[in-house]
């Protein structure tokens, strides 16, 4: 084990140097150089490429990328994930409580707060903008209520205004995670737009509004007044920039100040990266042999090095050594899962009396980039192959590995896996509960373990309001995930940003959806644009 990771030390010392600089309290390069402070400015626009800017922005459309980046910027939500976490601080709610029986939820509006036409912010407008989203015509346009609620209602009974600052989220069942999930811009407050010029469109009460959309390009422009305090660009301008070609010319033009791309950039000079809310697992078939032997997904967990793992994963991914990844709230630190002495494993792999003639299968998704996919159960069969565990490789189209997967027709599958809304629940349960273990389309427990001690600890966990004793439940969840290890957690994908030295006060979140009023942009005058040269 030793020899293997002397092997990969100089790759694994690069890969933690790219980790520190991009942790989530990590802010954007200095200043630079050579230029005197009394030569500096402030540019007031903040020019940002993404891919897949669209003209119109619907806060509910997608759970990740664009454009709840942007939705962000322009709606609030009741309550705000904190930096660098998945934890909840106040925002449009200054403090809240739960019902003794969970059902119901009570938010204090904060005052003074005004929608975008200075129309104020009230409790009813609350309740208004939820209702619309618990409309049968509206359930269609949000993607991301049934993934985060439970379904369309879900388990949203009614949104309603107790009086002008109070507002009600009443509940069909206890469901803890709501409080984590508020935060997420689906969850937003908006409301329609009364303008002419703005028909059908949202308005919210967020840092920004929009004041020019067209095809690839969105501006925004900065709220007067807003309740949490000026934003540091006067506008925010997203322009639709997916390759590495143009973002770097861009870049390079300073008509581009920020890029975030959907996987690792080539260009290392100005990039940022944190560990994201994607998980990249091992699903262990343990209804069947060879499998359902505890003790040899335990040699599995022993035999594959950490170190090695990561040169595979390159810039993509890290290894992961919890059930949560870094910045989830409730993840369970100190207890490394992946690695192990040779001794360790043989013992093992002994204790478990595997059979030599038995060759399972590692099912895999043919995917290559950003991730690649198939070099990585590659190297997962070299590592156990060395430790006597031989392996079989498939590698499936992305299309064909659900049913597969929901059928159990495998041995052992790499597969993936999100923390939707940044809550606990929304990972550990579907991954790990009876509820989720039976074979066909509803399928996600995709080992198909079935532990009632378990099931019980994730129940009450998702049952229970107070936040202390999820803590607690969560932390002996995973724990008893890491003594029976039904699924083997293996990277966390890598979100990235590039961004010019001159850009100040950016941090990347954990769910990729960074705040952007906290940014600035400090040029030497010699080398601001001339007016007309910006898009």
């Amino acid at each position: 084990m030793f020899g293997r990771a002397a092997a990969v030390l100089a790759p694994l010392v690069t890969i933690l140097v790219t980790f520190l600089v991009a942790t989530p309290l990590a802010t954007s390069p200095a200043l630079g150089q050579g230029t005197s402070p009394q030569a500096k400015i402030v540019r007031r626009e903040l020019r940002i490429g993404a891919p897949g800017v669209a003209s119109a922005l619907d806060p509910g459309a997608a759970l990740e990328g664009t454009n709840p980046l942007i939705a962000r910027q322009v709606f609030d939500t009741l309550v705000a994930w904190r930096e660098g976490s998945t934890e909840i601080e106040p925002a449009l709610a200054t403090r809240w409580s739960v019902s003794r029986d969970g059902l119901v939820w009570s938010f204090t509006l904060r005052e003074g707060v005004k929608f975008h036409d200075g129309s104020p912010l009230t409790a009813a407008e609350v309740a208004a903008s939820f209702e619309r989203q618990l409309r049968p015509e509206a359930q269609g346009a949000n993607k991301t209520w049934p993934l985060l609620l439970r379904g369309s209602p879900g388990v949203v009974k009614e949104v309603r205004a107790r009086n002008a600052r109070t507002v009600e989220i009443v509940l069909v069942q206890p469901y803890a995670p709501l409080l984590t999930v508020l935060a997420h811009p689906a969850l937003a407050i908006a409301k329609p737009s009364t303008a002419q010029d703005g028909a059908g469109r949202l308005i919210g009460t967020g840092p920004y509004r929009i004041v020019d959309a067209s095809a690839g390009r969105l501006a925004l422009e900065a709220t007067p007044g807003y309740w949490a305090g000026t934003p540091q660009s006067e506008r925010l301008v997203f322009l639709d920039v997916s390759a590495d070609d143009e973002a770097e010319s861009e870049l390079d033009s300073r008509s581009l100040d920020i890029w975030f791309p959907d996987g690792p950039p080539r260009r290392t000079q100005g990039a940022l990266s944190a560990p994201g809310l994607r998980v990249g697992y091992l699903a262990f078939q343990t209804e069947k042999e060879p499998f359902s032997r505890r003790t040899l997904r335990q040699a599995v967990a022993a035999a594959l090095d950490p170190a090695i793992l990561g040169q595979t994963l390159e810039r993509a991914a890290v290894p992961l050594q919890s059930f949560l990844p870094p910045g989830v709230w409730g993840r369970r630190e100190g207890s490394p899962i992946l690695g192990g002495s040779r001794s360790t494993v043989k013992a093992l792999i002994k204790e478990s009396r595997w059979p030599k003639e038995t060759r399972p299968t590692l099912l895999v998704p043919a995917e290559t980039k950003p991730l690649n996919l198939p070099k990585l159960a590659e190297t997962i069969q070299l590592l156990l192959g060395s430790d006597d565990l031989p392996l079989n490789i498939q590698v499936e189209p992305e299309g064909a590995m659900l049913p597969l997967l929901q059928s159990g027709a495998f041995d052992m599958a790499l597969t993936e896996a999100t923390v939707a809304g940044g809550d606990p629940h929304l990972l550990l349960y579907p991954l790990s509960t009876s509820e989720a273990a039976t074979k066909g389309p509803r399928a996600m427990n995709f080992s198909f373990y079935r532990n009632p001690r378990l099931d019980d600890v994730l129940v009450r966990a998702s049952q229970l309001s107070f936040r202390a004793e999820r803590q607690r439940l969560y932390q002996r969840g995973q724990a008893m995930l890491a003594e029976e290890l039904p699924w083997l957690p293996i990277y966390v994908r890598l979100q990235w940003a590039v961004v010019r030295s001159d850009v100040k006060g950016l941090r990347l979140h954990p769910t990729g959806i960074h705040r952007l009023d906290t940014v600035s942009l400090e040029v030497p005058p010699a080398l601001e644009p001339a007016p007309g040269a910006t898009r």
